[in-house]
C-alpha cells in the first residue's frame, strides 16, 4: 500500500513539474519536440502494421489460389 502513495505522489510531483515547465518557452519547445518524435514512432508503427497486413494478406491470397489450382487438377 506504501508503494501506491509513493506512486500516485511521484505522478502528481511529475504532472505539477511538467505543468511548470511547460510555461516556459524551453520547455514548450521541449514538449513540442517530444509530441512530434511520438507521434512519428507512431506513424512508423501504423505504417510497419499496414505493410506486413499487407504482405500477410498477400500470402493468404497466393495460398487460397495454390489450393484452388490443386484442387482443380483432381
Amino acid at each position: 500500500m506504501k508503494k501506491i502513495v509513493w506512486l500516485i505522489v511521484g505522478i502528481g510531483v511529475g504532472f505539477v513539474a511538467a505543468h511548470q515547465l511547460n510555461k516556459t518557452p524551453e520547455g514548450r519547445r521541449f514538449f513540442e519536440d517530444v509530441d512530434a518524435k511520438a507521434r512519428e514512432f507512431g506513424g512508423a508503427v501504423v505504417d510497419g502494421y499496414k505493410a506486413r497486413e499487407a504482405e500477410l494478406r498477400a500470402a493468404v491470397a497466393d495460398a487460397e489460389d495454390a489450393i484452388a489450382d490443386f484442387t482443380k487438377r483432381k
